[in-house]
C-alpha cells in the first residue's frame, strides 16, 4: 500500500523527519474476560492487538487496546534521510525489553481457561531516543527488537495517561494499562495522538511515564498542510452538523447574537452606568481585545417588557458560530460550535424525591455553550464529540451519540437541558453533584419541537491556521473580551436556609454540605460569562470533568 499526495484524508501526515500513516487492519494478541474495563459502560474485560498489513517502509511503535481512535505508524521521512546521518536516524530499534507484566501469575487466569497467557513488555530504547508504546505477546519470549522503533527524543514530547483500559483490580498481582495522549495539547502543541498505549505494574499510572508522544516540527512554521481547506470545513459542517433539541417545557432558547444587538442589548461601561450604549451596527463600539478587567459589561434592554422578551431568545435566528482549530499536533480538526442563548435560567436542586427551584440561583445574562466535533486528519472521519456541561464537559465516542436519518443521511442528536443549556447525548434527568446520594442540580434534557439544525444554520467565525487570504473575517464581536452579562450577587445563605426549611431532617446536613462544598461558587450570583475567544479552549483542549 502506498499514499499519494499530501493533506486532509490522505491517509499519511508528514511531521518533518517522520511520516506518519494510519492502518486499520488488525490481530488480537491478547484478550480477558475478567479484570474491570475503563469502558463508560463498566464492562470487565479487555482485548489488545498489534496492527497487520503495515505499509512498506513504516514501523509499529506499540500495540493498541480497545483499538480507540487513530492506530499510527511510522517511517523516516525521505528528506531526513539525506539529511541525518546514519548514525543517528528519526527512528531506532529498540535495544531490549522489560517484562512488565505476566498473566501466568494472576489469580483470575488459574480460574478461567478462556483467559490466555499474555505478557507486555516495555521496550528500552537506546541512549537519545524515547519508546512510543508497549508490545504484547502470547509467549514468555521477548518479542524481536525488529518488531517497533522507537523515536529520537528531540522528535518526542512528553506524554500522560488517557483513560483507563483495563486493571487486574487484584491487589496481591496488581496491573493496569492505560490509552495515551500528549500531556500539553492545544493550537499551537506539537504532540501527537498514535493510539499506542502504556501498562505498570500498579493500579494507579506514575506522574512521568517512560515512553513519549511524537512531535510534529511543521508546526513550528505554521505548516498545517494536513488540515482542511474552508471549502472541506464547510462540507465536514453540512455532513456532520449534529441537530440540537432544546427541552419541551425550555424559556430561555437561543438567539444569533445579531438579533441579540440589535433587540435591545446595551453595552455598560464602569463609572457611568446610568448612561448605556445601544450596541452600534457591525459591533463597531465593542471594546476589542484586552481581557476581561472589568470595565465593560453587556445586559438586557432597560425596559422590562423589552427585556422579558430578549430573555426568550429567537429560535428562528439562532446559529451555531464555528472555530476551526488544528489539534494534536495537526493530525486532528476540531469543529468547535458556539451557541448563544440571551439567557440562563434558575437552577433546580434534586435531593433525592425532592426537586425545589432556586429562585435566582443560576441566573445570569448572555449564556455560552459549545459542543466540538473532532476529526481524523488522516483519513477525514468523525473519531469523538465533546460536550460542554457549565464548567467543564466530557468526550463522548461516536457509538454512544444517538443518530437520526435525515435526508438520506446520518445526523447525530445533541440534548440541551432546560434553562441551562448544558449538552448531553441523550433524553433523561442528568444530575451535577453527588449522584451516589442524588443530591445536586437537576439537568433535564427531552427532544421537543424546539430545535436547531447545525447542518445549515452556522457560520465559520475563525480559522487561523488558513491563510488571510483563505480564512474567514472574524465578526467584531468575537474581539469582545469582557462580561456579557452584569455580576450580581445573592444571599445564597438565605436561599440555603430555605432550602433546609423544606426538606426533611435527614437530608439537611448532605444538602448543606454540597451547597458549601460541591455546588459551583458562581452559581450563587449572576455573573455573564465572557465570549468564546476569552475561553482556555480557544487556544487549548477541551475542559474535562
Amino acid at each position: 500500500m502506498e499514499f499519494e499526495g499530501a493533506g486532509f484524508g490522505k491517509r499519511w501526515i508528514s511531521l518533518g523527519e517522520i511520516e506518519v500513516a494510519q492502518v486499520s487492519s488488525l490481530e488480537e494478541l491478547w484478550s480477558s474476560n475478567h479484570g474491570r474495563a475503563g469502558s463508560s459502560k463498566g464492562a470487565g474485560g479487555a482485548l489488545f492487538y498489534k496492527p497487520i498489513k503495515i505499509p512498506e517502509g513504516y514501523f509499529i511503535l506499540g500495540h493498541y487496546g480497545q483499538a480507540n481512535g487513530p492506530m499510527v505508524v511510522a517511517r523516516p521521512a525521505i528528506t531526513s534521510m539525506e539529511v541525518v546521518t546514519v548514525s543517528f536516524p528519526p527512528l531506532a530499534k529498540p535495544s531490549d525489553y522489560i517484562l512488565v507484566w505476566s498473566s501466568d501469575s494472576w489469580d483470575e487466569k488459574k480460574q478461567d481457561s478462556d483467559v490466555h497467557h499474555g505478557y507486555f513488555w516495555l521496550p528500552q530504547p537506546p541512549e537519545g531516543y524515547q519508546a512510543l508504546g508497549i508490545l504484547v505477546t502470547n509467549v514468555p519470549v521477548k518479542p524481536s527488537l525488529e518488531e517497533v522503533r522507537c523515536a529520537r527524543s528531540d522528535l518526542t514530547v512528553e506524554c500522560k495517561t488517557d483513560g483507563l483500559i483495563w486493571s487486574t483490580q487484584d491487589s496481591k498481582n496488581p496491573f493496569s494499562s492505560w490509552n495515551i495522549r500528549p500531556k500539553i495539547r492545544g493550537v499551537k502543541a506539537a504532540g501527537v495522538y498514535l493510539g499506542t498505549c502504556y501498562c505498570s505494574r500498579d493500579l494507579k499510572p506514575e506522574s512521568t511515564l517512560p515512553i513519549a508522544c511524537l512531535k510534529n516540527l511543521k508546526i513550528q512554521n505554521n505548516d498545517f498542510s494536513a488540515m482542511p481547506s474552508l471549502e472541506q470545513v464547510h462540507a465536514l459542517q453540512q455532513s456532520f452538523g449534529p441537530t440540537v433539541f432544546f427541552h419541551p417545557k425550555e424559556t430561555y432558547l437561543p438567539s444569533s447574537v445579531n438579533w441579540f444587538f440589535q433587540n435591545g442589548a446595551l453595552l455598560y461601561t464602569k463609572g457611568s452606568t446610568t448612561q448605556p450604549q445601544a450596541i452600534e451596527i457591525n459591533d463597531s463600539n465593542l471594546p476589542q481585545g484586552g481581557s476581561d478587567d472589568g470595565e465593560y459589561w453587556l445586559d438586557l434592554p432597560k425596559d422590562g417588557g423589552a427585556a422579558a422578551r430578549v430573555k426568550k431568545g429567537d429560535l428562528q435566528s439562532a446559529e451555531v458560530y464555528v472555530h476551526v482549530k488544528p489539534m494534536l499536533g495537526g493530525t486532528c480538526t476540531d469543529l468547535a460550535m458556539w451557541v448563544f442563548c440571551p439567557f440562563n435560567g434558575p437552577g433546580t436542586l434534586k435531593a433525592e424525591v425532592f426537586n425545589i427551584p432556586l429562585g435566582k440561583i443560576g441566573e445570569h445574562v448572555g449564556d455560552w455553550e459549545h459542543f466540538t466535533l473532532r476529526f481524523n486528519n488522516f483519513t477525514g472521519e468523525l473519531w469523538k464529540v465533546y460536550l460542554s456541561q457549565h464548567s467543564a464537559g466530557k468526550w463522548v465516542s461516536t457509538s454512544d451519540m444517538q443518530w437520526q436519518d435525515s435526508a438520506g443521511r446520518n445526523w447525530a442528536v445533541i440534548y440541551s437541558s432546560k434553562d441551562g443549556h448544558a449538552n448531553f447525548p441523550a433524553e433523561g434527568d442528568f444530575l451535577q453533584g453527588n449522584t451516589e446520594f442524588g443530591i445536586g442540580i437537576r439537568n433535564d434534557a427531552a427532544r421537543s419541537k424546539y430545535f436547531v439544525d447545525t447542518s445549515s444554520k452556522y457560520q465559520i467565525v475563525s480559522a487561523e491556521y488558513l491563510n488571510k487570504g483563505e480564512s474567514p473575517q472574524e465578526p467584531p464581536w468575537l474581539q469582545y473580551m469582557r462580561k456579557w452579562g452584569p455580576k450580581i450577587d445573592y444571599d445564597s445563605k438565605a436561599e440555603l436556609s430555605r432550602v433546609l426549611r423544606i426538606l426533611p431532617s435527614k437530608l439537611k446536613h448532605s444538602v448543606e454540605d454540597f451547597f458549601n462544598n460541591d455546588l459551583p461558587k458562581e452559581i450563587f450570583g449572576e455573573d455573564g460569562p465572557t465570549g468564546p475567544k476569552a475561553k482556555s479552549s480557544w487556544e487549548g483542549d477541551e475542559k474535562e470533568e
